[in-house]
């Protein structure tokens, strides 16, 4: 990983001086390597299973008031590890400052339903693997909070866990970068944004930052060449003043860093050159956001209520996160129901239609579908992802179906295949932050669904 930046900038005090609720916020939704810096890491234990971390079986947050062990709070800086984690994906609401994403006034637009029973039971190898695994078991080994499958826009499977049932929202983590990107594409095909434009025309107070000489093209693949490092093991990594410079609470007497995100974004020095590979930085998300206020009058919050969430039919009201002066997080801070979810990957799937109407320019989504350059993204060796690509921060596989997908850590995906016409969404509460984790029970079990309704 990468050093800190080379240019003095204001720095928090030590890591160990911090509060660890300080360096949580960021943390848990970035979508990298671990949930917090050691002794906390939840992945070097045997975790309990899926049923033994269930949080109604722990009982965390009940009663009034609930027994101080079952206590929860966002100042306490554990409510974030393995198992209070699998209760906090679905409350964040409830522990820190949260501005809303509205359905509207539309009608409510349900799936037709004809659920296929035989999905469980089908089975796949994992990777690595010589033993296979059905279906139904891997939602369990996963850690799986809820799961949809739609074929043909009609829903066919839907089965919730942990926290999540239908009327409930979750953490959709870095699935939040693919919906900031997809607000920023659309722009895009609008001619709102010129996407070879320099950042710094578009975002004057980035001009002394990395991104300043960056095109919008590049911050939208995550081809920027940033010096930052999201390596949580390392108390030096720049993701900490990320951290710290995101939170929402109150910052200790002697901070003297950066106090929200667009403060921090100012401070991000260059590393080599722009385009020259894929480097997933969370900031990359962040800046769009800011962008996307800047040109649009409108945060990603407003844009996205009004373009898309409350034109869909959706279920329910979504909201992000915030930092201390109302900022939604864009690169992770998004939290939805699981059908709505659902919704955004049929949007996919259907090139930007519903019901005749258009809701995403056609072009947007052609174009994340096309991918980003495979040699690019190999440099940042993803070793279960051989051959994808990124693009418009989505994920593309290139594999036979043209198969693509928004992911975040914990394991939240939404997965679009157009050659089965299926699309699959997942929330989960996995003790293990990168999804390197969960690909291998994940990834094979999406194909094996794609293959047995791809002749439906």
């Amino acid at each position: 990983m990468m050093s800190l930046p080379p240019a003095p900038i204001p720095a928090p005090p030590p890591l160990r001086a911090l509060p660890r609720r300080l360096a949580a916020l960021v943390a848990l939704s970035l979508g990298c390597a671990m949930t917090l810096p050691p002794p906390a890491r939840a992945e070097e234990a045997t975790p309990m299973t899926a049923q033994q971390s269930d949080p109604a079986t722990l009982g965390w947050m009940v009663g009034a008031p609930p027994p101080a062990d079952k206590i929860i709070r966002f100042s306490d800086g554990d409510y974030f590890t393995f198992p209070k984690l699998r209760w906090t994906v679905c409350h964040f609401r409830q522990l820190m400052p949260t501005i809303g994403v509205g359905r509207g006034l539309g009608p409510l637009r349900f799936f037709e339903r004809k659920i296929d029973d035989s999905i469980e039971g089908l089975s796949f190898m994992p990777l690595g693997s010589t033993k296979p695994m059905t279906f139904g078991d891997a939602f369990d080994v996963n850690y799986t909070d809820g799961l949809v499958i739609l074929h043909k826009g009609v829903l066919i499977y839907e089965r919730y866990a942990g926290c999540l049932d239908e009327t409930g929202q979750h953490a959709a983590m870095s699935v939040t970068k693919s919906l900031t990107g997809l607000l920023g594409e659309i722009l895009v095909a609008e001619g709102t944004i010129d996407d070879k434009a320099k950042v710094a025309t578009l975002v004057p107070e980035l001009a002394g930052s990395a991104f300043g000489d960056a095109t919008v093209r590049q911050v939208l693949d995550m081809t920027t060449g940033l010096h930052y490092s999201e390596d949580y093991s390392d108390p030096n990594a720049d993701v900490w003043i990320y951290s710290a410079a995101g939170s929402p609470l109150p910052k200790p007497a002697d901070y003297k860093g950066p106090r929200s995100y667009f403060d921090y974004l100012k401070t991000v020095r260059k590393e080599g050159e722009h385009g020259a590979a894929f480097g997933y930085k969370t900031i990359n998300s962040d800046a769009l956001g800011w962008i996307i206020v800047r040109v649009t009058g409108k945060s990603v919050a407003t844009l996205l209520s009004e373009r898309i969430w409350s034109r869909m039919g959706a279920e329910l009201d979504a909201y992000y996160t915030v930092d201390s002066i109302g900022t939604p997080f864009a690169g992770g801070g998004f939290n939805a129901g699981l059908r709505d979810l659902a919704r955004i990957g049929q949007l996919m799937l259907g090139g930007g239609m519903l019901n005749g109407e258009r809701l995403i320019p056609e072009a947007a989504i052609a174009h994340i579908r096309a991918g980003g350059d495979p040699a690019k993204f190999a440099k940042a060796d993803y070793p279960l992802l051989k051959g994808w690509s990124y693009t418009g921060m989505w994920w593309i596989t290139n594999n036979p179906n043209g198969a693509f997908m928004a992911r975040g850590v914990h394991g939240q995906a939404i997965y679009i295949d157009p050659a089965a016409q299926m699309v699959i969404a997942r929330f989960a509460s996995n003790p293990v932050t990168s999804n390197a984790a969960n690909d291998p029970t994940s990834l094979p079990a999406y194909a094996a669904v794609a293959d047995y309704l791809k002749d439906k």
